[in-house]
């Protein structure tokens, strides 16, 4: 299906997506509609005949743990309600922990790297079969970005990509900012992605900008899309036209105007990458071959990726378990020891894994506790307005103690509670407002906790 130009929907800046010109699609974070009835912004969109895309980002299934059935069930609910095409998730791990390993469930409240080995690959494949089978539209996985790399990695990720097409038969949703980010961090060549990925296979692309600190490149979406983005995305035009090309924007968001020059670049990038291709087959028949035999096909072309992924295959035989049966269950039981190791790592503040670099996974784990804190004041605004200045210092200590272990709207709750158990904030009337807040929130909690927190309570409750 052709898509076009798109933009990603958010609440924050749904007006101003609406009065875009040219903007043929949208993009929609699943998680963030009611499987029951869509916002008013999509509904006049759709009425437009503008398609909307549910983009999972929960799933998480390159874990070692089979997908939740409740959380398929709710992104086809989505795909129904919106009459969408196709549905798009990642190739990423999300949380870890939890029986498989006999440990507390971790969430990272991010999207994280698979190993690219063919155990994880199995795992994987599995995965996506079972979420395949569940969704009422075709699947399309996205690549992620990534500020760390896995040891002992065993295929690249272009011939990862590949090999996963071959066996599921899964779209791929390309992001040339997270090819970018992965040059910048971990020395991977762009181009090489693109030549050894099947990209008949692209049912469409991201773009999306970032920012680079102490040489790692940060994928933020809440900066410009830069020009290196920009020319990954020509890299990948010189190969095919993709079906749909969208910019995604998270935070910080900029005026419209800026919105619409961002997309204006994307245009012009498809466009003169477009026609220098033209060009080049024109030159290529031109010069005696065309009237003799085929053109030969573009670098990265349906033929040469299936080949090398033919090829990768065969010289896998024999040095892989099979993607059925208990080889696989075994696979998640190591997958799941080692995803574990590392989130805890990240979340826990354990011991890092062996062979993992541990600057980098000290800067992951700074950005992932960072992006609880945005997260939770923008799910709990009335934290930060009661604490005032001290909550992002206040939640940052909690983070390195406190992983989180359900949603960021559970993560909330917790964090006030272990506020109000220590007796914090010391102000009396912020207090009695967090108290307060919280028990309008909070569930049923068990009893030594509850009893600790009415305590708190009737303490603040005496200090009016």
């Amino acid at each position: 299906m052709e898509l076009g130009i798109g933009i990603g929907w958010r609440p924050e800046i749904a007006d101003a997506v609406e009065a875009l010109p040219g903007i043929d699609w949208v993009e929609a974070v699943a998680e963030n509609l009611c499987t029951d009835h869509l916002p008013d912004s999509l509904v006049r969109l759709r009425a437009r005949g503008v398609t909307v895309v549910p983009h999972g980002v929960s799933l998480g299934l390159g874990g070692a743990d089979r997908p939740d059935p409740a959380r398929l069930a709710d992104l086809a609910a989505r795909a129904v309600l919106l009459g969408t095409p196709l549905v798009t998730e990642h190739i990423a791990f999300v949380r870890a922990g939890g029986p498989r390993t006999a440990s507390p469930r971790l969430e990272a409240g991010h999207l994280l790297p698979v190993p690219r080995t063919w155990e994880a690959l199995d795992v994987l494949c599995e995965n996506v079969r079972i979420a395949q089978d569940s969704l009422p539209v075709p699947l399309a996985l996205e690549n992620i970005a990534a500020l760390i790399s896995w040891p002992g990695e065993e295929l690249t990720e272009g011939q990862f990509l590949a090999e996963l097409v071959e066996r599921t038969g899964v779209r791929l949703l390309i992001d040339v900012a997270n090819l970018h980010t992965n040059h910048v961090n971990r020395g991977e060549d762009p181009a090489k992605a693109l030549d050894e990925l099947p990209v008949e296979a692209i049912a469409y692309v991201h773009v999306a900008g970032g920012i680079e600190k102490d040489g790692v490149w940060h994928d933020t979406h809440a900066h410009p899309v830069t020009r290196p983005v920009l020319d990954v995305l020509a890299e990948l035009r010189s190969r095919i036209a993709p079906p749909g090309v969208l910019l995604e924007r998270d935070d910080d968001f900029p005026p419209a105007e800026e919105l619409a020059g961002e997309l204006t670049a994307v245009r012009a990038t498809l466009e003169a990458a477009g026609k220098a291709r033209s060009r080049s087959t024109s030159e290529t028949e031109a010069s005696g071959h065309g009237g003799v035999a085929p053109a030969a096909s573009p670098v990265g072309s349906a033929d040469d990726t299936a080949t090398a992924a033919d090829d990768i295959t065969t010289a896998a035989t024999g040095a892989r378990a099979t993607d059925t049966g208990v080889a696989v269950d075994g696979a998640r039981d190591r997958v799941a020891v080692a995803q574990t190791a590392l989130l805890s790592a990240l979340v826990a503040g354990t011991p890092a894994p062996e062979g993992f670099d541990h600057r980098r996974l000290g800067v992951q784990s700074r950005a992932l506790a960072a992006k609880r804190a945005d997260v939770v004041a923008k799910v709990a605004p009335e934290l930060p307005g009661i604490l005032g200045d001290g909550y992002r210092d206040a939640f940052l200590s909690y983070a390195r103690t406190r992983p989180m272990s359900a949603g960021y709207r559970r993560d909330a709750l917790d964090f006030a509670e272990q506020l109000l158990i220590a007796g914090r904030p010391a102000d009396d009337a912020a207090r009695r407002r967090l108290t307060h807040w919280w028990q309008d929130r909070a569930a049923a909690k068990p009893p030594r906790r509850a009893t600790r927190l009415v305590r708190a309570a009737r303490a603040a409750i005496a200090g009016r």
